[in-house]
């Protein structure tokens, strides 16, 4: 299993910062990896929803199922990740500082098959991709005008 961890802080008031992760439609405008992201269950976003995803890798596209394990509002966000790559068990945080939101993740990678024997590099490899992730989503939340990033 591989690790990763990491936090940043968001200039945006912690139950908007919450609200826009959990709805994983949103991460093609933050994470120019993400190809596609469907909400595959009805209802509003809350544990059990489901996301079918894909990111780029390389020239092909890889498809996941995400789905929210755990929807404690506005603190905690669980999702477990299936892909044919690899099963990815992932938990963010959320706490209000004077700034905004102190966001912080962390993951466990189960990789599949001969992947099973790089999880020192998938650990690297994970740690540099989710902080740019969440940095392209500090980015793009704070460039956006307070309440309007909900909107799209």
């Amino acid at each position: 299993m591989a690790g990763i961890e990491g936090e940043i802080t968001i200039e945006r008031p912690v139950e908007a910062v919450f609200d826009y992760v959990a709805d994983q439609t949103h991460e093609p405008q933050y994470n120019p990896s993400m190809v596609r992201a469907e909400k595959r269950t009805s209802g509003p976003v809350g544990k059990g929803t489901q996301f079918e995803s894909a990111v780029r890798s390389g020239r092909d596209a890889v498809e996941m199922l995400i789905e929210i394990t755990e929807y404690d509002r506005p603190r905690r966000l669980a999702s477990t990740t299936t892909m044919k790559q690899a099963d990815i068990d992932y938990v963010l945080r959320f706490v209000p500082v004077p700034s905004g939101t102190r966001m912080s993740w962390s993951g466990e990678v189960r990789p599949k098959g001969a992947l099973r024997l790089l999880g020192p590099a998938i650990t690297w490899l994970g740690v540099r991709q989710e902080r740019r992730i969440w940095t392209g989503l500090k980015r793009h939340l704070e460039a956006t005008p307070a309440g309007e990033a909900d909107r799209r």
